[in-house]
């Protein structure tokens, strides 16, 4: 295959349509203002093979759809204020266009996760984007291929979480298909009742959570087994103890009592379940560390997440028992040496199927090369046949070299993977 070369075509700003009603300021939940707005990015592969299909029209009537998506989602369109609210709809979504010069069924067969990046409008975890004030919190990029179009979104995590992602490009599908009854109508109310914003929220707090999506303890013990090894073989020869530590994303939305109330809801309904395995010099060597210990581990910390739990979390009340927390995971952060922490994050339970009339998505891209000091992460994908994953990870060079040399972690992979150097 040639070079894969991305040429934008055109660049929009989309606007929610006119509403009936003045657009007001939409209040941020203390979940999201102690979460950073880093930008997550996905891309959706759609083969098209139609001959008679109209590139055009349909270019156009996805930012018409896309606009009136924007009425019922309309917080996505706005800017951040003060880290207390949402404002200024009229901002809009950035939306570009471009061309791709190559044939999406062969970049399909390579899928050269390098020019992942090329196809969203603001690249994974870029600090460059949130520079300024006013950065957006969606951004959307159409990429034609020949016979085909992927779909390249930019999320910030300031506001948009997985269920929100999710619910909203399934809501921009039904919109543009003409299947009003598959909206998912967004409750844009209810989260921050249970969650208030605080105006004297300390620096310290601001900012200080990161996360994803949801789940993915069934997955996520082999895989920090195989992390486990790569860093005990980088550290061979200390004596010191280090804390392991698995911290899975968890959607807050299935675990309280008001679930249903805030099924739709979007905002960081989102926290960490964190399992915690002391290493020292004492601890049995990897091959004799039990895989069912570590699932254990993994099912333990996510269990306790329940509905008692995020309970102490709501209201005016629920800001201390938050700040206890952050409080703790400062002074773990703080501790010598410096545990190490692995995010995990499991797409498994979103975006299928994300229908926009073309048939099934054909893949699931994550992202290309991540410039950020927040390495240690793995996001869970579903796969086409819907009999195995995609484990996207990203670690340490180093750290990553070990792991792609581990042949027991290589051996749980299909032998069709590719495992590309991103540099």
């Amino acid at each position: 295959m040639e070079k894969i070369e991305v040429s934008i075509n055109s660049k929009h700003t989309i606007k929610p349509s006119a509403s009936s009603t003045p657009l007001q300021p939409y209040k941020l939940t203390l979940l999201d203002q102690l979460t950073p707005p880093a930008y997550i990015t996905i891309v959706l592969f759609y083969p098209i093979t139609d001959r008679v299909f109209d590139l055009p029209q349909t270019l156009a009537d996805l930012r018409q759809a896309l606009s009136e998506t924007l009425t019922l989602y309309y917080p996505l369109s706005g800017r951040v204020k003060n880290n207390l609210y949402i404002d200024d709809f009229e901002e809009g979504v950035p939306y570009l266009e471009a061309r791709v010069n190559c044939d999406m069924i062969d970049f399909l067969r390579l899928r050269k996760i390098e020019c992942l990046n090329e196809f969203v409008p603001i690249k994974p975890l870029s600090m460059e984007a949130i520079s300024d004030e006013r950065y957006p919190l969606l951004g959307v990029q159409v990429n034609v291929f020949d016979s085909g179009i992927a779909i390249g979104v930019s999320f910030s995590h300031k506001l948009i979480d997985g269920r929100t992602t999710d619910c909203f490009l399934k809501s921009w599908g039904a919109v543009f298909r003409g299947c009003r009854e598959d909206i998912i109508h967004p409750s844009l109310s209810e989260a921050a009742l249970f969650f208030p914003p605080r105006d004297d929220l300390p620096e310290k707090y601001a900012g200080h959570m990161e996360g994803v999506m949801g789940p993915s303890k069934h997955w996520a013990g082999p895989v920090w087994k195989h992390l486990i090894a790569a860093s005990r073989a980088l550290t061979s020869g200390t004596t010191s103890t280090r804390l392991s530590i698995a911290a899975q994303a968890v959607n807050l939305r299935t675990r309280m009592n008001m679930e249903t109330v805030l099924d739709n809801a979007p905002g960081n309904l989102m926290w960490w379940a964190q399992a915690i395995l002391e290493l020292s010099h004492t601890t049995p060597e990897i091959s004799d560390l039990k895989l069912c210990d570590l699932v254990n581990l993994l099912n333990g910390s996510v269990k306790q997440c329940n509905s008692d739990y995020f309970e102490t979390f709501k209201g005016k009340e629920g800001y201390g028992r938050i700040c206890e927390y952050l409080d703790f995971q400062r002074t773990m952060s703080s501790m010598e040496p410096a545990p190490e922490i692995y995010f995990f994050s499991s797409w498994t339970h979103f975006f299928n199927p994300l229908d926009f009339g073309w048939g099934k998505t054909s893949w699931i891209g994550v992202a290309g090369k991540i410039e950020s000091a927040s390495c240690n992460f793995i996001i869970l994908v579903p796969t086409l046949c819907d009999t195995g994953i995609e484990a996207w990870v990203n670690l340490e060079e180093e750290k990553m070299a070990m792991l792609e040399q581990d042949p027991q972690f290589l051996a749980l992979a299909s032998p069709k993977t590719l495992i590309q150097d991103t540099d």
